[in-house]
């Protein structure tokens, strides 16, 4: 019989809008990541230290997600403010930075939230965390030669000297021990191991900016985080008991590496001379410039507040970060964004469903980052296919009437005796 030449012109037609509609997420992406200057990388390095290691290749840039994690407004790159608020306090050196509410989530303001910078120290807030996790306060850990040759800051660790995993935390956080990370790492099963989960745990919290190279922070290649992640990993980290109490310490007794003790004391201004300070973490390098994270409550409402790539002149970067959060106490408590309470969760891949007239393709789902996965056919292979189909459709059609006809010439002239 006939093909309907109606459903031929639909199903091209149909193929066609399909293949055309929309751009690809990653035209998308794309797009984004062309308005701001670190939404994929953070600034060129000014040294050394992020070279990759001979026969070595440096990591790719972390998939910057399609939509921007906590909220589209947290996407922008300049100043984000509620409407109708006052200014920000001036001298704000940071080149992005974020003030957010740590019990309800809601960003109160921020500058660049998810432009990648460096974190520098305030990574050891995420070790923390991986530590306080999967360690006990009270188990007791043996230093290693390695240990104690690591690039300072150093508490200054004695090889074969023990230390509980608590006095450890307290090396770590007040005083910033690069050799008390290295020790931590081990730990977790070796410094490989120990970033592996450090940057699970990151991306379990929705940290989609972060990558840790080291467990100290030091600069390494394919370092990253944000303004926005730092503020998640703090506030997440505080749910961990054995953290929130060291990082509010001011001084801490620690063993001395000529035996007695030594005091340790905090190297955060603000646990001194900031009203209700719960606690915070500096950090800096040639690359990164100077970092950090930290919180303060208030009549029972608590901010915390990350500020990254900041200088220390004309005002200290942790007095910086006093000005901001007595800006967010007086602020309402409307937000332009939100601190996610994990990852998103990543879309599932539609089933096909048969309808009266076509059958829908739904595309695969890309597991880390929610967009549709690049097929074989692309956005123009696929009408040209369906378009070749059509055709061998039309020709098997033409080829079944040609027999057809055939058949009965023969039946007429069988009849008539020929």
């Amino acid at each position: 019989m006939p093909f309907p030449k109606r459903l031929i012109v639909a199903l091209v037609l149909a193929t066609a809008t399909a293949a055309f509609a929309a751009p690809t997420g990653t035209a998308q992406q794309a797009a984004g990541s062309a308005q701001c200057a670190n939404r994929e990388t953070p600034p060129p390095p000014v040294d050394t230290s992020e070279q990759p290691a001979p026969g070595q290749k440096a990591p790719t840039a972390l998939d910057v997600p399609e939509k921007p994690i906590g909220g589209d407004r947290l996407g922008e790159c300049g100043l984000i403010l509620p409407p109708n608020s006052a200014q920000p306090p001036s001298g704000i050196t940071a080149a992005s930075w974020l003030l957010a509410d740590m019990d309800s989530g809601a960003v109160i303001a921020a500058y660049d939230p998810h432009g990648r910078q460096r974190p520098a120290s305030i990574i050891k807030v995420l070790l923390a965390m991986v530590v306080a996790k999967e360690l006990r306060g009270d188990h007791v850990v043996t230093a290693s030669a390695e240990d104690t040759q690591q690039e300072c800051t150093c508490v200054g660790l004695k090889d074969g000297g023990q230390y509980t995993v608590r006095q450890l935390l307290h090396g770590l956080l007040l005083t910033s021990g690069n050799d008390v990370a290295h020790t931590l790492a081990r730990q977790l099963g070796g410094v490989p191991n120990a970033l592996r989960k450090m940057n699970a745990m990151a991306k379990e919290l929705g940290a989609l900016d972060t990558r840790a190279v080291t467990p100290s922070g030091l600069d390494g290649p394919g370092t990253s985080t944000s303004a926005y992640d730092v503020a998640l990993i703090f506030r997440g980290a505080m749910k961990y008991d054995e953290f929130a109490q060291a990082i509010k310490l001011q001084r801490a007794q620690f063993p001395g590496r000529n035996g007695g003790t030594i005091m340790l004391q905090n190297d955060n201004r603000l646990l001194q001379n900031y009203q209700g300070a719960l606690g915070g973490k500096t950090g800096f390098t040639d690359d990164s410039q100077h970092t950090y994270v930290g919180a303060a409550e208030r009549n029972g409402r608590r901010l915390v507040v990350a500020l990254l790539r900041g200088q220390q002149t004309p005002t200290r970067i942790d007095a910086q970060a006093a000005k901001l959060l007595d800006y967010g106490f007086a602020m309402g408590p409307g937000g332009v964004g939100k601190l996610v309470d994990g990852a998103p969760q990543p879309k599932q891949a539609v089933v096909p469903t048969q309808s009266t007239d076509t059958q829908n393709d739904a595309a695969a789902v890309d597991s880390r980052t929610g967009r549709p996965t690049p097929t074989a056919f692309g956005t123009v292979g696929l009408p040209i296919t369906a378009v070749a189909g059509i055709g061998l459709l039309a020709g098997l059609l033409l080829f079944i009437r040609s027999k057809r006809a055939k058949a009965a010439r023969a039946r007429r002239q069988a009849a008539q005796g020929v």
